[in-house]
This record gives structure tokens, sequence and C-alpha cells, in this order.
């Protein structure tokens, strides 16, 4: 059995999701385009790349001129040294309490922003030999969740001054609400940064990256770009939409030209002739009016398909939308294809993207299910397996 090669899983259950490439690169030129020179573009890929692969996506980024990497842990970093990455990559969470001596070995910059794991990579970095090892302290003002708060900055920026092996290459802090224009609580976190600065700079710290924008940041406050920026969404083709009072507003300068990176594709499995009053799926939540012809698609929840779009969501089938309908399983969703004449077993659905003029997008999926594109793109499973295409 160990000698018999495993089938490509697009071949034997045929759903996928194509990655573009050109897409991914087009994204990053017109994120730092708009920040301009003088602001380094940190491009993160955590989450597999928002779900998009990040090994492959982080290679194109690279040859693309990304010099800065975003993960979330040391987990996230040593597949992306493995496969040759040569920039830098920030550790955006930190680290974990023994991971510190892998972290000087592989070149990565922990944020920090509690004693311990100064004095961890302090020891680690003086093992070593390294001098001014390079870390990004983070300061919490006001999200309340990583950061250290601001009545203990002054303590920390003692330890890492007496800390002769680290310096501050980078301080920064998170946006709660950068998408809600008139949030007073954005005008309150940048005031809060720019005192946090003062301490640091009173301090004896000069650090060059200060960073706080994400995607929505980039797009509405340019007042927070600072030296760098931290863009992910937007590198896969999304932002989220813009709200004032409670509304959500648009225009020019709210807007970026980027480009979905994703494609999610399957092939119908079976055509069924169902007759009108037919029950469909679980719990037989969608009755047919009419006699129906049904296509079976071999997508699921399993697969990251959002089951909160069950009889609302949409696919595209040969040029026309297909609504889908009954509850989406583990493995199954229904579409209705009546009135397709030329539809067959084996055709083409896309469940995201754009075809002939047709879109749906995951800012269509998160509407349906009162989420964020994030998690829709996040949630496409492993087990899709991912197409990347120059």
């Amino acid at each position: 059995m160990a000698s018999i090669e495993i089938l490509n899983r697009a071949a034997t259950r045929p759903t996928w999701a194509d990655v573009s490439l050109p897409n991914l690169r087009h994204n990053f030129r017109v994120v730092s385009q708009h920040v301009g020179s003088g602001v380094t573009v940190c491009a993160v890929v955590k989450a597999d790349a928002y779900g998009h692969g990040a090994v492959d996506c982080s290679r194109a980024l690279e040859e693309e001129g990304a010099k800065w990497f975003g993960v979330t842990s040391l987990d996230e970093a040593i597949p992306l040294r493995n496969a040759g990455i040569q920039g830098r990559i920030l550790l955006m969470t930190g680290f974990w309490r023994g991971e510190e001596q892998e972290i000087v070995n592989l070149g990565l910059t922990p944020t920090v922003w509690e004693p311990w794991r100064v004095e961890s990579l302090e020891k680690a970095a003086e093992r070593l030999g390294i001098s001014n090892y390079a870390v990004h302290l983070k300061v919490d003002t006001g999200m309340g969740r990583l950061g250290v708060g601001m009545h203990e900055l002054a303590h920390i920026c003692k330890i890492l001054k007496s800390s002769s092996h680290i310096s501050v290459e980078g301080f920064s802090t998170h946006l709660a609400s950068s998408e809600v224009l008139d949030a007073p609580s954005v005008d309150e976190q940048i005031k809060q940064f720019n005192q946090a600065r003062k301490i640091v700079h009173d301090s004896g710290f000069k650090p060059a990256f200060i960073h706080v924008a994400n995607t929505s940041a980039v797009i509405s406050r340019q007042e927070s770009w600072n030296t760098m920026v931290r863009p992910g969404l937007a590198l896969y083709g999304y932002y989220l939409p813009f709200e004032r009072a409670g509304r959500e507003v648009g225009g020019s300068k709210l807007r970026l030209s980027v480009k979905p990176v994703l494609t999610w594709k399957t092939k119908i499995l079976s055509l069924r002739d169902v007759p009108a009053h037919q029950a469909l799926g679980y719990g037989g939540t969608y009755v047919t009016k009419a006699p129906a012809r049904i296509a079976v698609l071999p997508v699921g929840y399993a697969d990251g398909l959002n089951r909160q779009i069950s009889s609302g969501g949409r696919v595209i089938v040969r040029g026309y939308y297909a609504p889908i309908v009954g509850r989406i399983s583990m493995d199954l969703t229904l579409a209705d294809v009546t009135g397709l004449s030329e539809v067959s077993v084996g055709d083409e659905v896309v469940l995201l993207g754009t075809v002939d003029g047709l879109n749906v997008d995951a800012r269509e999926h998160a509407s349906l299910a009162n989420t964020v594109p994030y998690e829709i793109l996040c949630n496409i499973s492993k087990r899709v397996p991912r197409r990347h295409g120059e």
C-alpha cells in the first residue's frame, strides 16, 4: 500500500481553489504605491496567508519586493524559512516559553510586551554570541488584547535598556475599529500611541519601524501609517466596508484597486429531477414550489462553505446564478439549476469568484453569514487543494 501514489485530490473529489499569484503581486504593488516609498509594507501571511497558501504566496510577494512578512507564531514562521524565504519575519503575537532559542536561530523578529519575553530572548542571544538582537515592542492602547499597558511601559523600557543583547527595532499597537471612521476610540488609541512613543523615545530608544495600521487603516487613516503598515486582507483582494454614524459609506478615497486572489470551484456530482413540494436536505428546510432540477455539488461545511448561507447563497453555473437550496451539509450542497438546459454532470461551478461578468465574492458570503470576509477565506479547509497559478 505504501507504494501506491496518492491521486490528486482535485481529480478524485473535484473541489479546489485557484490562487492567482499575479493578482497577489498586483495587490502588493497597489498597497505599496498607496503608502509611498517612505513606508515599509509588512505583508501579513498569517493563517496560511488567510487560506491562500503561505509558502507560495510569500515566495511571490518576496519576488515582488516584500521585505517583511507578518505571521502569528513560530509554527507559521518555520515553513517560510524552510521554503527559503529570506525576508524579515515578524512574530506578531510573540512566542511561548522554550521557543526563544529557535526564534533566534531562525533570525525571526518577535513582538515583546512582558519582562519574561525580553529576559528569555536576552539569554538566548547571549548564548549564541549575538548582540543587538531586534525585537518589536507592543503597547496596548485600548484594545485589551496584547501589549504592555501604558502604566507598565516605562518599566519594560528600563528592562530593555539594561538588556545588552537586545535592541528595540520596532514599536507597535493595533487599532480595534479602524473601519469605523467616526469611532472616538480610534482617535483615542492614536493619541495614546503617540504618548507611548514619547515614553519610548525618552527612555533612549529610536525604533526604525513604527507600525499601527492594518488594511482598513491603510485605506482610511493616513495619520496611522508611520514608517510601517501591516496589510493583510487587502493583499488578498478585500477590505471591510467603512462606516460612519452606523452606516456604510464609500467614495474614491476609501477604495483600493485590489483584486480577489482566490477563486473557489467545484463540479456537478449529480443532477436530480424532483417534483413540486419536494423537501430538500437536512430538516427539509427548503421545499420546491414546482418541478425542479437540482445539482448536487461535492462541497460542504467540512470544506469551509459556511452553513449560514444555506438557502440564501448562490453559485455560478454556465454563465448563470444558481441559488443554493436546502441546508449545506458536511460534504454536499444543492443548487437549483432549473431551466439550464445544457447543464450536465461534470460542469464547473464557481463558489467564490468572477466568471462571465458574474461575481460571488467573500463579501457576499460574509454578509449572508453575518461575519467578515476574513472568516470566509480563512475557513476554507485543508481538504480543498490550492492551485497557485502565474
